[in-house]
């Protein structure tokens, strides 16, 4: 097991009671290795951080999480996402609609400095993200940690083209008013 995953281990083991307040975990956190730091402060926040090592690891985490959650409809609309969901055999619908109890996309950035996820047209095309099911699950990569809100506004400039810009976090943020209260935040972080 590498030394990354132990250490994620180690958060998700971590009783609520001894979490320290977001702002003095981030404070801690100032010199700590990007991958590091997001995870603890997303995990912090209420996020379900998952570290797979690659997509074969993904696709079997993904799995685990429809079977436990009780997922029978998805939000997906991103070509490569669909292959994973094919290959589980979870339906799935392009549109957001009523019947989905989830949503599987991607992401812009991670943002490390609050455990947020940065979200655009891209990944949730033209809906408000209020309007995503109480369970969302995001593939990324670990080159998409950016340190703090400032990086990641300056790599979508450069991208260009980026529009519907947003974040969400997980249920028990206090940096802003999460999405819903019983939102499920999943990320499955994938080496590049």
């Amino acid at each position: 097991m590498s030394l990354f995953k132990r250490i994620v281990n180690k958060i998700m083991n971590q009783p609520e009671e001894e979490q320290p307040d977001v702002t003095k975990l981030a404070d801690q956190l100032r010199d700590a290795d990007l991958d590091y730091k997001f995870a603890q402060l997303f995990t912090h926040s209420g996020g379900f951080f998952n570290y797979c090592a690659d997509e074969s690891e993904a696709l079997q985490t993904l799995n685990q999480i429809i079977k436990i959650e009780h997922i029978s409809d998805v939000f997906c609309y991103d070509p490569d996402l669909k292959n994973f969901l094919d290959v589980i055999k979870t339906p799935y619908s392009e549109q957001l609609t009523e019947n989905n109890d989830a949503a599987f996309i991607t992401c812009e950035y991670l943002i490390a400095f609050d455990g947020r996820i940065m979200l655009s047209h891209n990944n949730i095309l033209h809906y408000h993200s209020s309007r995503l099911p109480s369970k969302i699950i995001i593939m990324a990569n670990v080159s998409q940690i950016a340190s703090n809100l400032n990086e990641a506004m300056m790599k979508v400039k450069r991208a260009g083209n980026l529009k519907n810009l947003t974040s969400i976090s997980g249920s028990q943020s206090k940096l802003d008013t999460p999405n819903k209260d019983n939102t499920k935040l999943f990320l499955l972080l994938l080496e590049d």
